[in-house]
């Protein structure tokens, strides 16, 4: 869908539709300094969907989208890419693309059939570990362009770091404001209260996970899902990406199925 005079500047601007236009829609948020192509190869295995992708506020081509970069904007952005669709959307959030999901599911239920989340943080919780990268991304707030460094070399390594070209280097430390703002909202306050999820919910993690990360997706399971927490055998944290096939058949068949 291309961009037009109402949504430049929004990002709607980015909405990017694949797969069957009359298939079950499903919306795909992703997670932090991550972008809606991370769900490309996973899009390729559910080809009968209408798949809906967006870049989040601050990322990738919505970059110049302004702040703040707090989860109650978050919500905001993916009520619009819901309305825009028009009426009732499947949605899986990556990481805290499903806090996002899930915020969103608690606020307005009714415009949602099911939502899937996979390895979504509850860093608000005592337990949650101030060891992860999203921490140490935190913890240098004052310097959004480091942190961004620094959690991106946390989770692709320094190695592949070192290879990306300067201009990309560039970009994605810029997205580093937006990086610490949401992840600083993630550790203010609960952003959803899982007894108020009233929407079938698939929960998964990877067999990869932390186990502060897999306690998450277990408590998500047993409050608000239909189904046993979905495991992924030998999965990381960018699941959608390095195991697609997996990703689609064990989270995104089923979630449809949860439809009407």
């Amino acid at each position: 869908m291309s961009a037009d005079s109402d949504i430049q500047g929004t990002v709607l601007a980015s909405l990017t539709e694949h797969g069957d236009p009359g298939g079950p829609p499903v919306v795909f948020v992703h997670g932090s300094m991550d972008r809606q192509a991370a769900f490309a190869r996973t899009i390729r295995h559910v080809p009968f969907v209408r798949a809906i992708t967006y870049d989040r506020r601050g990322y990738a081509k919505s970059s110049g989208v302004p702040g703040p970069f707090t989860i109650e904007s978050n919500v905001s952005d993916l009520f619009e890419i819901i309305d825009r669709v028009g009426g009732k959307v499947h949605a899986v959030g990556h990481s805290f693309g499903g806090v996002t999901v899930l915020a969103a599911a608690e606020k307005r239920p009714e415009v949602f059939w099911s939502v899937a989340v996979y390895e979504s943080p509850m860093s608000w919780e005592p337990w949650w570990p101030a060891s992860t990268g999203g921490a140490a991304a935190v913890a240098r707030r004052d310097d959004p362009e480091s942190a961004a460094e620094v959690f991106l070399k946390r989770f692709i390594g320094e190695e592949r770091w070192s290879r990306l070209p300067e201009s990309t280097k560039a970009k994605r430390r810029a997205e580093g404001r937006a990086l610490v703002e949401e992840l600083s909202d993630l550790r203010r306050r609960p952003a959803y209260l899982v007894d108020r999820i009233t929407i079938p919910v698939i929960s998964a993690v990877g067999t990869r996970a932390g186990e502060h990360v897999k306690a998450a997706a277990k408590l998500l399971a047993e409050k608000c899902s239909p189904v046993p927490m979905v495991e992924i055998e030998g999965a990381w944290h960018n699941a959608p990406a390095s195991s697609p096939e997996q990703f689609a058949e064990l989270v995104v068949k089923p979630l449809v199925k949860l439809g009407p």
